[in-house]
């Protein structure tokens, strides 16, 4: 027993002296490779900032209005004997839409003829016995009071004459009333009466309403404060809506003009945009999106969002590789986000590098490097 426990003692001395050298040995290898990784610098992808022409817009909730709006109202009275348009249809101007009966109306003419060939007869009566008696006065026949009332009475019938054609006139423009056409061309909404129903003149129900839909306008409400820079002339002035589902719209307006008042309660102008509204997508009363252009930056800096770190106490920076390729950190302000970047206020001058890739191993590995430690830049990530 003695011997067995011996020799089973010194195997497992052995064994245990070899994998303990392993470990060592192992350990030493770790050890130095270590310091071999430790030296080798980061390498990062850098952008070098550039200035560029920026025109920046603002987001506003704009309403569509129609270019005209005409509603319709009788402007005689009577009976609608029949309505000629198709209710949301197109008229063009000059369309006939109603009938009201002209029963009345052609009466009312006729006797506006009677009465004016009624007095034009007396008028011929009158100026007949006013030459005979200006011929008669030459003579003393007649005495020079009755030359004058026969003039009196000749220039009086004249009058009547006259008042006569107006009442005709006036008969026949009620008769063409009668005829309710389209003022403008357009959409046509429903008819709000039907056939049979009595109409009066200047009602305030209108009968149906107009609208030109091509083109549009989009009211916008903007801060007056904008103004100013509304007013620079190489501010575009083109104007893109989405629609209220997000739907971009494809055409592009022009802004008009802007309000020469401002509401008091909200401090805004309203803005008016024109669109064209080729196929009437824009219809009136319609909520809109629009991208307004407000300020024209002639040198904006633009930084990568990959490059703009945001730090727990909240302010953002930015690190820079410098001329020595060696990390520096700077604060900056952005204002807001141009697509994929953001609008540099202060803290990036033309010409810096800023770091976009390889930041996050750079936070990691900064505790570990030597101060003034070099970095490697990438080249890829640097033409872009």
């Amino acid at each position: 027993m003695g011997t067995h426990m011996t020799s089973f003692r010194l195997r497992l001395a052995a064994v245990t002296g070899l994998v303990l050298m392993a470990l060592a040995g192992c350990s030493e290898q770790q050890g130095g490779a270590a310091p071999g990784a430790q030296s080798q610098p980061p390498a990062v992808g850098v952008v070098t900032m550039s200035s560029e022409r920026l025109e920046l817009t603002d987001t506003l909730p704009g309403r569509v209005s129609a270019y005209r709006t005409a509603e319709i109202r009788p402007q005689v009275n009577g009976i609608i004997l029949k309505r000629f348009f198709a209710e949301g249809a197109y008229v063009k101007e000059g369309d006939k839409l109603y009938q009201i009966d002209p029963t009345l109306y052609k009466a009312n003419v006729e006797s506006a003829k009677a009465q004016l060939a009624v007095a034009k007869a007396n008028a011929y009566a009158a100026n007949l016995t006013a030459k005979r008696y200006k011929e008669l006065a030459t003579k003393s026949a007649i005495s020079a009071q009755e030359v004058d009332d026969s003039e009196a009475n000749a220039k009086q019938a004249d009058a009547q004459v006259k008042a006569a054609e107006a009442a005709l006139r006036t008969a026949e423009v009620n008769l063409g009333y009668t005829e309710i056409t389209a003022p403008i061309s357009g959409v046509i909404s429903r008819s709000t009466i039907t056939e049979g129903a009595l109409v009066s003149a200047q009602q305030a129900n209108p009968l149906t309403v107009i609208r030109q839909l091509q083109p549009v306008y989009v009211d916008i409400k903007r801060p007056a404060a904008s103004l100013i820079r509304m007013k620079n002339p190489d501010l575009s002035r083109d104007v893109t809506v989405e629609l209220d589902d997000g739907t971009p719209f494809g055409e592009t307006g022009k802004l008009q003009f802007a309000d020469a008042s401002v509401d008091e309660g909200t401090g805004s102008v309203n803005v008016r945009v024109l669109f064209e509204n080729k196929d009437n997508t824009l219809l009136p009363g319609m909520f809109v999106r629009a991208q307004v252009p407000s300020a024209l930056i002639e040198e904006a800096v633009l930084a990568p969002q990959a490059a703009v770190v945001r730090q727990p106490t909240g302010e953002t920076v930015v690190y820079l590789v410098d001329d020595n390729n060696q990390v520096q950190i700077h604060n900056v302000k952005v204002t807001r986000a141009i697509g994929d970047k953001w609008l540099v206020q202060s803290g990036l001058q033309v010409g810096d590098r800023a770091i976009i890739s390889g930041l996050q191993k750079l936070q990691m590995m900064q505790r570990m490097m030597p101060p003034g430690a070099p970095l490697v830049v990438n080249p890829e990530e640097a033409t872009r």
